[in-house]
């Protein structure tokens, strides 16, 4: 009898787990695919529009046909609202009515040249990272296709690393390239022996790699585990068979290093230009790509050439960095313009799921 009952309980209990499993599943296959589209809505919505894109407008007239590349830069004001710039060669344009929903974009844009005044809206989508759409005025219609400009990792840079032997002070110097893929790759180079560094990984911060070093005859491997500080620094840690070695880096250049809104004077009034530092030192000058900026001390300089036609164009700049301020001249063939710079300070928001 007592064993009856106790199969009867336990059958019971097996087929109440049983219900309460068949009941519980569909809330937990529901539960997931809510987080999943919630998760994906949030990293859809939190870049989904927001960034620099790169654009080709398809420009016709009687006369001629050409190509002109632009950035379309899409952020969001201090009340949440999407905001968008046109950045070219001619300067920055603030874009008006932007909207974005369901992966369809649209926004009006006005040009002004002298008493002239040319206003074009787009309606396009956003799809895979890639931007289409028409840009339509009382002129006509033109295409406009462009792609997501990738973002830079923050481990990118030339990095000063600093660390101590026994009681010797050692500076070198760990240079992170990025690749066209994303992938990164970094070289140490330091004044004491050969190194390679493989497997460099980084991550929400954190940054770490394997060092093969060559002293003479004697080969020895290390591991760095560090993390990437907001103020552009790196504090780690180096193991090796002789011990650990607390390593701090600071990011050379961070003074340059960002965005800077620029104020260019001319007859008609202050022009606006974008000008972006990238950790590798490479520039865009509006939708210019300039390979390398010279800083010395708090000098900066740049030069690039433009093409119109079969005829050159010569740009440069020479000017100096102090406390978030760009000061200088911007020459070309048509004579010198002063031009001041504001540094762009970026905030951090956390989002509420954090």
């Amino acid at each position: 009898m007592i064993t009856f009952l106790g199969e009867k309980i336990m059958r019971n209990q097996t087929f109440n787990k049983a219900v309460l499993y068949c009941s519980l599943m569909p809330v937990i296959v529901l539960s997931a695919q809510v987080i999943a589209q919630s998760s994906s809505s949030r990293g859809f919505l939190g870049r989904g529009i927001y960034g620099d894109w790169r654009v080709k407008q398809q420009i016709k007239t009687e006369s001629r046909e050409w190509e002109a590349e632009s950035i379309l830069s899409f952020s969001r004001d201090s009340e949440g609202n999407i905001t968008g710039q046109w950045i070219s060669v001619w300067g920055v344009n603030e874009l008006k009515d932007v909207k974005f929903e369901e992966n369809k974009l649209s926004f009006t844009q006005v040009f002004r040249f002298g008493d002239n005044e040319l206003i074009q809206n787009f309606m396009g989508t956003v799809e895979d990272g890639k931007l289409t759409g028409i840009l339509s005025s009382d002129r006509g219609e033109s295409k406009l296709e462009g792609q997501r400009s990738p973002r830079m990792p923050r481990a990118v840079g030339n990095w000063e690393m600093k660390f101590k032997i026994g009681d010797r002070d050692i500076t070198t110097t760990l240079t992170v390239k990025a690749g066209k893929e994303g992938d990164l790759t970094a070289e140490w180079q330091s004044e004491w022996g050969e190194h390679k560094i493989t497997d460099l990984q980084y991550e929400r911060g954190k940054l770490t790699f394997k060092r093969e070093s060559k002293f003479q005859d004697r080969q020895m491997e290390s591991t760095f585990e560090g993390t990437i500080g907001r103020d552009n620094t790196i504090t780690g840690v180096m193991k090796s068979e002789m011990g650990e070695v607390q390593v701090e880096g600071k990011l050379m250049g961070a003074a340059l290093i960002g965005t800077w809104n620029l104020d260019i004077e001319s007859e008609r009034g202050p022009l606006k230009q974008r000008l972006r530092v990238n950790p590798d030192m490479s520039v865009l000058y509006g939708s210019t790509l300039i390979k390398k900026i010279n800083l010395d001390g708090d000098k900066v300089s740049f030069k690039f050439v433009r093409t119109f036609g079969d005829r050159e164009f010569e740009t440069s700049f020479a000017g100096k960095v102090a406390e978030s301020k760009l000061t200088g001249e911007l020459t070309t063939s048509r004579g010198t313009r002063k031009i001041t710079g504001t540094k762009v300070v970026s905030t951090f928001r956390r989002r509420r799921s954090e």
